[in-house]
């Protein structure tokens, strides 16, 4: 479970243009090594904060459908990612970990996709791997 910041969670695009204020901590935060998030996010692993879509969702632009059954979006401006959100866990959205001011509290707590990790990437911890999707793990943490 990741440390709970004090007072509200905001967040900025690259350009400034988009932002987000979240009054609860995330569900959760994890690691993706999926080819959908590297792609998206250009690093060669991803991490998100999954929070309440009610809470995120007004303070987003128009998302658009990349990948089957993944909704995304994105800066109007400068089109730095700012959410996902997962068919199989549609109350969720994901906010990508860099673009949160407070990322220094919110440490991943598994890793999801673990089986598509790039070879040379060495991610030396202890947290739960799952070698797909880990939704049985992400869906169980806000039920």
């Amino acid at each position: 479970m990741p440390s709970d910041p004090a007072g509200p969670i905001t967040a900025r695009c690259y350009c400034g243009a988009s932002r987000l204020t979240l009054d609860k901590p995330p569900f959760t935060v994890a690691y993706c090594h999926c080819d959908d998030c590297r792609r998206w996010t250009g690093a060669p692993v991803a991490a998100f904060a999954a929070f309440d879509r009610a809470d995120v969702i007004a303070q987003l632009p128009d998302a658009f459908r990349g990948a089957a059954g993944v909704e995304r979006w994105t800066c109007p401006t400068c089109h730095a990612p700012l959410g996902a959100a997962f068919d199989y866990l549609p109350s969720h959205i994901y906010v990508p970990i860099g673009i949160i001011d407070q990322a220094e509290q919110l440490a991943p707590a598994m890793h999801s996709h673990a089986g598509n990790t790039l070879p040379w990437l060495h991610i030396d911890d202890d947290l739960p791997r799952a070698d797909a999707s880990a939704r049985d793990a992400l869906g169980t943490v806000a039920e």
